[in-house]
């Protein structure tokens, strides 16, 4: 039976729940062993919670309901999210008693649905990167290449279901950190609109870009947590790819990529006409200073949540996290303003984008799973910090607060996964995830799971 759980998306464990066939207990304790197996080659976990989560998985046998989806479905999170009881570090030295008094909104929402907490994941330390490194807890390894990085900052997350150590997991999405993560890892990473995911009890890095974001083994599966963790969840009309506008950059998003990503989304544009879908070229706002206006944002607003902690354990933060850190101090209020009003001007012209088109198709990222330690790659050609490359598409979507989605769409020649990045408009969340479900049900793919079984 154990094997048969495998790589098991939410949607299978359910039915089987539901049905008979397997037990909360009997799930605990699959993952469990995989834990056991795995937990120090795969560095996904900061902390455990084992003990509570067989107590509830044995109250939720004794008198199961088959109402909820997520009854009975082991879960982590980011170990930037509060977990009552239980240490909330950040993935830092800073914060080594800090010890939550109650759960973040989203894990209320997760308990309230039956769904069973078993532990924290590691990450970039306070999602301060995009290449998921960590000097205290050390680096998840990509599930399908351990010698090349999970990606950040929610690098424990990709690695706690990329190596099936639970059913999904919560993670947080500044600019890209969940999507990127799941992208290079072969999972579904959500973003949603800002906002629509409660951040209360999760440690901020930056308040006004920092989303609640899921990893997950489907686009059915982001559904099922999205549904749970929202209190507005609408249920979208029925998707159809036959009538469906993607709008296609012009710019940017297919440049400076590796020529086996390009190929896997030409051949998955190829798929989507084929099955009547109309593919619009568009033009987005430039993206020319975004990632300086990103940082002229993130730095004062990491700066403003992190003073109180610099002067009595500043010598206990990375020294690449008191750098940053310094870079908000230099920060001037006037350039702060000054890259917000860009933010606006972002925001008003991709809105008026969504005018023309349903959803925006590119590329999740540019590259493949950098080598682990790598701090420079090189792209077509061009060389670019690991990290900046990571999230070269995903983060102009955090300033906008648009939901964006990102899936597995091909194998590279190097056995690791590419993926596609989906995005919809402001509060189409519902819409943005069923055209995913559509396409992962109609498109001719299936990526294999990593051969760590």
């Amino acid at each position: 039976m154990t094997a048969a759980l495998a790589f098991a998306p939410i949607t299978q464990l359910t039915r089987q729940l539901r049905n008979g066939e397997i037990g909360a207990t009997q799930l605990i304790e699959h993952y469990a062993d995989r834990i056991a197996r795995f937990a120090d080659i795969s560095k996904a976990f900061i902390s455990l919670d084992l003990e509570r989560a067989r107590a509830k998985a044995g109250v939720i046998d004794a008198d199961f309901e088959a109402g909820a989806e997520l009854n009975g479905i082991p879960y982590t999170c980011k170990d930037l999210f509060d977990v009552q009881g239980l240490l909330t570090t950040g993935g830092s030295r800073v914060l080594a008693d800090n010890i939550a008094p109650r759960d973040a909104a989203a894990v209320r929402r997760m308990d309230r649905a039956g769904a069973i907490f078993i532990g924290k994941n590691n990450l970039h330390e306070f999602a301060y990167g995009a290449t998921g490194e960590n000097e205290i807890y050390g680096t998840p390894p990509n599930p399908y290449d351990a010698t090349r990085l999970a990606g950040g900052s929610s690098s424990g997350s990709a690695a706690a279901v990329g190596y099936d150590l639970c059913a999904a997991a919560l993670g947080t999405d500044t600019g890209g950190s969940v999507r990127a993560p799941a992208a290079l890892c072969g999972l579904v990473g959500f973003k949603p609109t800002c906002g629509r995911i409660d951040t209360e009890g999760v440690i901020p890095f930056s308040w006004s870009l920092d989303h609640v974001g899921t990893l997950t083994r489907s686009a059915a599966d982001a559904a099922i947590l999205f549904e749970t963790l929202v209190p507005d969840y609408r249920r979208p009309a029925a998707a159809r790819l036959d009538g469906m506008t993607l709008g296609i950059p012009q710019a940017f998003f297919f440049e400076r990529c590796d020529g086996e990503i390009l190929d896997s989304v030409d051949r998955l544009m190829h798929f989507l006409r084929t099955a009547g879908a109309l593919l619009k070229p568009v033009t987005l706002p430039s993206m020319e200073y975004t990632r300086s206006v990103s940082l002229a944002v993130q730095m004062p607003e990491a700066l403003s949540y992190h003073n109180r902690y610099l002067e009595q354990r500043g010598e206990l933060y990375s020294r690449d996290f008191r750098a940053g850190l310094a870079l908000g101090q230099c920060l001037l209020a006037e350039q702060y303003i000054r890259a917000k009003r860009f933010i606006e001007t972002y925001r008003r012209d991709l809105n008026a984008v969504f005018e023309q088109v349903d959803t925006i198709l590119t590329p999740a990222t540019p590259t493949i799973a950098p080598p682990i330690g790598a701090v420079e790659i090189s792209i077509a050609g061009c060389v670019e910090p690991a990290g900046n490359a990571i999230t070269r598409y995903t983060s102009f979507f955090n300033m906008t607060g648009h939901p964006a989605l990102t899936f597995p769409c091909g194998l590279h020649s190097a056995g690791l996964p590419i993926a596609a990045q989906l995005i919809g408009a402001h509060h189409a969340d519902e819409a943005l995830i069923a055209s995913a479900m559509l396409i992962e049900q109609e498109y001719d793919f299936v990526l294999p799971p990593p051969q760590i079984s």
